[in-house]
């Protein structure tokens, strides 16, 4: 295993939150199709993450290849407005309101992830989106999960 995958896991169960990757390393994991089991463990453990650290500390793991990042696997965080907060393919998108964002079926997404974080706590939404490594628009599955205590929305999906 990679020496900054395991001060990642180190640092990360030092912190109080129990990490186990879906699959061995990244590099594994990019040879892997994702499963809906790893979109719900990675988010529930990202939610854990910014509850027990902070948006800020937890951000820099999201954005850094491990854990929380891999293949087409990471860690989107949103706000109750619907601004981004963390979204590690593009950056420079942190800030920016999404809450009108519609998939190519007209479907709300973010206000969908909003709704099931505020009503349910957590859960699925589906809906269809470019997926980049095809370059084709694939259904979609994302699990949603209300960070405790705070107004903050952490998501994970994977390409059906």
């Amino acid at each position: 295993m990679r020496l900054w995958f395991r001060l990642v896991v180190a640092g990360l169960i030092a912190a109080g939150t129990a990490v186990s990757a879906p699959l061995s390393t990244p590099a594994a994991a990019q040879a892997a199709k994702p499963t809906q089991e790893d979109a719900k463990s990675i988010t529930l453990k990202a939610a854990d993450l910014i509850a027990a650290q902070g948006l800020d500390e937890a951000t820099k793991a999201f954005n850094a290849d491990g854990p929380f990042k891999y293949g087409e696997i990471y860690v989107n965080v949103i706000d109750f407005t619907g601004v981004w907060k963390v979204y590690p393919p593009r950056p420079a998108g942190v800030g920016q309101s999404v809450i009108n964002v519609k998939d190519p079926d007209g479907r709300f997404i973010v206000q969908d992830v909003l709704a099931v974080a505020k009503d349910k706590g957590e859960g699925w939404v589906e809906y269809r989106w470019l997926n980049p490594a095809s370059n084709k628009i694939e259904p979609k599955i994302t699990y949603v999960k209300r960070v405790p205590g705070q107004e903050l929305v952490a998501y994970v999906g994977i390409y059906k």
